[in-house]
C-alpha cells in the first residue's frame, strides 16, 4: 500500500476529525497513555514560565494532557489538519493556550519558539522527511530543552507486528471503514508496520544531536506497540 503523505494525508484527517474523537476515546488507555508520555517530560513547577510546543495536536488531546502535566505553562499546539484543528479549537481553553495551522515542515524557527519542550505524538511516522523535521525541532528548542515523542513504534519482535495487525484487521479498520475513512486507518496500519522500530527511532533520536535518548514502554496491550521517547536538545547554534 502507498502511504498517504502531505496534503493527501491532511485532507484524509480533516474527513475523519468528525469521528476522530469518538474512536480514540474507544481504545482502552488512550488519553492515560497520553498524559503518561506527557509527565515524562518532567517539567519543573507545573511548567511556570516555560513554553511547549504541542507538535501534531490534533484534536487537542495531546494538548489536554500537555496541559493537564504542566498547567501553568504556555502552550502552542499546531496541526496540518484545518478540521483536526476546528474540533480543538470547538473545545474550551486557558488563554495560556494557543493553536496554529501549520505542518511540522512549515514550522520556522524564527518564527515560533524558542520552546522549553516539546511534545509530539503520533506525528513522526507521519511526515515526509523525520530527520529534517527532528532537525527543526532541535533548533526550536532552548539548550538543554526536552523532547518526548508518543508513537506507535513497534519493539522489533514478530509478536508485535503479528499483534499489530491483529489489532487493525480486527478493530481499527472495521471502525474506520463504517465512518468511512478506510484509507486513513489501512494508512495507519500500514505506516506503523514499516516506521522505525523503538530501538531505530532512538537512534535516529541521537543521530539528530538529541541526547540521553531513551524508549519507555507504556503499560497494558500497547506494550512493545506504543513508547514515549524521551530525550534533550545540546547545545545549538541558532
Amino acid at each position: 500500500m502507498t502511504l498517504l503523505r502531505d496534503r493527501d494525508l491532511a485532507h484524509a484527517f480533516d474527513h475523519a476529525s468528525r469521528t476522530y474523537d469518538r474512536l480514540t476515546g474507544l481504545s482502552p488507555g488512550y488519553g492515560a497513555d497520553l498524559l503518561r508520555s506527557a509527565r515524562r517530560l518532567k517539567l519543573p513547577g507545573d511548567g511556570a514560565g516555560l513554553h511547549l510546543l504541542d507538535l501534531g495536536c490534533g484534536t487537542g488531546a495531546s494538548t489536554r494532557s500537555l496541559l493537564r502535566a504542566a498547567p501553568r505553562a504556555r502552550i502552542t499546539a499546531v496541526d496540518a489538519s484545518a478540521g483536526m484543528l476546528r474540533r480543538a479549537l470547538a473545545k474550551p481553553w486557558p488563554d495560556s493556550v494557543r493553536f496554529l495551522h501549520l505542518s511540522a515542515e512549515e514550522l520556522d524557527p524564527a518564527g515560533e519558539g524558542p520552546f522549553d519542550a516539546v511534545f509530539a505524538a503520533y506525528l513522526f511516522r507521519n511526515v515526509s522527511d523525520p530527520d529534517g523535521v527532528l532537525g527543526t525541532v532541535r533548533t526550536l528548542l532552548r539548550p538543554g530543552g526536552r523532547l518526548a515523542v508518543h508513537e506507535y513504534s513497534l519493539g522489533g519482535s514478530p509478536a508485535h507486528r503479528a499483534l499489530w495487525t491483529a489489532v487493525c484487521r480486527g478493530v481499527i479498520i472495521p471502525a474506520g471503514t463504517l465512518t468511512g475513512d478506510r484509507t486513513l486507518y489501512r494508512h495507519l496500519w500500514h505506516s506503523v508496520l514499516g516506521f522505525d522500530t523503538a530501538a531505530e527511532f532512538t537512534g535516529r533520536l541521537t543521530r539528530a544531536g538529541f541526547t540521553g535518548a531513551r524508549a519507555l514502554p507504556l503499560a497494558g496491550w500497547q506494550t512493545g506497540i506504543t513508547h514515549t521517547f524521551v530525550a534533550s536538545a545540546g547545545e545549538a547554534t541558532r
